[in-house]
């Protein structure tokens, strides 16, 4: 943990000064003072404090009236937020009332001025980019806003201005805690007055930086976002532990671009190879970079929001770097492990009754061959289907590593049953994985009647070489055979289909993964294209993963086997 400054005890000292006698002389012989998180006061009930490692009785008395009455009166004055202080100190105190407005309980939270917690994103702040911070209660949203004024307007030399709603950032008072350096403070009377206080900063007093605490209004993030066209740097927090979170939240979702319901044209939907209703990113976001507290030295950072928040929407993983201090107090960096988009709406399934009945729409495929000959093909499986006795893992459930080892057909869907499919999966032992995009799929499989009506998407399809596979009809026999024969065979020639030709031999995938991150930083460093020697399809598929890490576009060029990856430059 970051060093704690010396003049934090004797604050500290203040506020066990206010509090009852009895509580501040349990509070002075513990060993761990210096995690003291709150003292709890409510009436009628042992007083509580909290710290970093639990919660601890401070006294076998109850807490009375009196005892609350002398609290409040060392305290200042108590706004419509119910909040209190203590002049020139950062110590929050917040009243619980009854329903004649009485004090009934009281919250007494430790403020800490606390160097260095900016370490951690000390190069975004310094960059100018427009940062919101997330976390839940008492991780520290406000201890490193405070930490970052105090840095951009002592060693940057910035004019910052903090907006700071119930004193909480720079103290109780007129005059600011020194923990804020050079930064001026403009105080709001009550939290439905933030975001006119926010826009008067700015117009008023010419900031380069401004710092917002606890944006969690609609108002507040429209005047945010005003602020932001007009070329100041915002820091700020919200209410919100992570990204999806916020993105889900309908009053702040502005703050990270929006979200909009886009209906697309037949056409289009079938090109996009995705149901005709989309959910899209409606506006720039105002924040560049999100930053989500996990700890005191731990956070998650979403670098190009616009980016992660479009990812989301499509409903990929995300995959955030992980930034900590380690015990010399250098930060590393790693990249976190694939998190799952649980929150987001399927973005790819049909709705309505129709669209259950034909299928989802899930994506790709293949149609022709190097010659130009139509590769489609027809099954007619016999026998009956069983049914089957447990329901297979989802490959939606699987990683896309996972899914790579598993099998390497990626299978796009065009009016046949995924249920259905994943039923002759378990029955006949063969794995695929169902893709929701036509772009990334290996092969289009659908029905006779269904290959008949979508002429656009079929078309689509062979004339971007992928092989589109026709059942006679939609039933678990014929499924059962189209996977023991067809998937069977592309595996067996290392994903180039039945039909297909003899390639390279199996590439080192060390090596391929190698010269992927090589291109990635050649493209990281000016170069506009950089092309990769040709792969398998599963390997093509870990090189894209790689592409996304290092925040590089990556498209595949060419017909197998001389399909290859490209990464450019977004």
């Amino acid at each position: 943990m970051a060093t704690v400054h010396s003049a934090v005890r004797e604050e500290l000292e203040l506020m066990l000064e206010a509090l009852p006698e009895r509580v501040s002389a349990a509070l002075r012989q513990r060993e761990d003072l210096e995690e003291l998180l709150e003292v709890v006061l409510d009436l009628g009930r042992a007083p509580e404090a909290r710290f970093i490692s639990g919660d601890a009785p401070l006294s076998g008395d109850e807490v009375d009236a009196d005892d609350l009455q002398d609290v409040i009166e060392r305290m200042g004055e108590f706004g419509d937020d119910n909040r209190a202080g203590i002049e020139r100190t950062l110590h929050r105190i917040s009243a619980i009332r009854n329903r004649r407005g009485r004090v009934i309980g009281l919250t007494c939270r430790v403020g800490r001025a606390v160097f260095g917690t900016i370490k951690m994103i000390e190069d975004m702040a310094f960059s100018g980019k427009n940062i919101l911070l997330l976390g839940r209660p008492g991780v520290g949203k406000t201890t490193m806003l405070r930490e970052t004024a105090r840095v951009l307007s002592v060693e940057a030399q910035k004019r910052v201005i903090i907006v700071d709603t119930s004193n909480e950032i720079a103290g109780d008072g007129d005059v600011p805690h020194p923990a804020i350096g050079r930064a001026r403070r403009m105080q709001v009377p009550t939290p439905s007055q933030q975001h006119g206080v926010m826009i008067e900063a700015v117009e008023n007093h010419m900031p380069e930086t401004i710092v917002i605490d606890e944006m969690g209004a609609e108002q507040e993030a429209a005047a945010a976002r005003t602020i932001a066209e007009r070329g100041v740097q915002l820091i700020a927090t919200a209410h919100g532990n992570t990204l999806d979170n916020l993105i889900m939240n309908p009053t702040l979702s502005d703050l990270v671009g929006g979200i909009q319901t886009v209906t697309l044209g037949d056409q289009e939907a079938r090109y996009r190879g995705t149901q005709k209703s989309v959910l899209e990113r409606k506006a720039p976001p105002t924040f560049d970079v999100v930053v989500e507290i996990q700890s005191w030295e731990r956070l998650a950072v979403h670098d190009d929001v616009a980016h992660v928040v479009d990812q989301w929407l499509r409903g990929y993983p995300i995959v955030p770097e992980i930034r900590w201090l380690d015990e010399s107090g250098a930060v590393q960096r790693e990249e976190e492990e694939y998190r799952a988009n649980d929150n987001a709406p399927p973005p790819f399934a049909l709705s309505g009754s129709r669209g259950q009945q034909e299928g989802r729409r899930h994506s790709r495929d293949y149609g022709r061959g190097e010659n130009g000959a139509d590769r489609r093909r027809e099954f007619d499986g016999g026998g009956r289907g069983a049914t089957p006795a447990r329901q297979p893992r989802p490959m939606g459930e699987m990683s896309e590593e996972e899914a790579a080892m598993v099998s390497e057909v990626r299978v796009f869907l065009f009016g046949v049953g995924r249920d259905k499919l994943e039923g002759a999966m378990v029955e006949a032992g063969t794995p695929v994985q169902i893709v929701n995009e036509l772009r990334r799929a290996d092969l289009v499989l659908t029905t006779k009647t269904h290959y008949r009506r979508g002429s656009q998407l079929v078309r689509i399809a062979e004339t971007n070489g992928k092989p589109v596979y026709v059942l006679r009809k939609n039933s678990l026999p014929q499924l059962q055979d189209f996977l023991r024969s067809v998937v069977a065979q592309w595996n067996r020639n290392g994903g180039r289909g039945a039909a297909a030709d003899e390639g390279p031999p199996a590439p080192n995938i060390e090596r391929a993964m190698e010269e992927a991150e090589e291109a990635a930083n050649r493209v990281l460093g000016g170069e506009p294209t950089v092309r990769l020697s040709p792969q398998r399809s599963h390997i093509r598929r870990l090189q894209h993963m790689l592409g996304q890490r290092y925040n590089v576009a990556s498209t595949s060029q060419g017909r197998e086997p001389e399909r290859a990856v490209m990464f450019y430059r977004v």
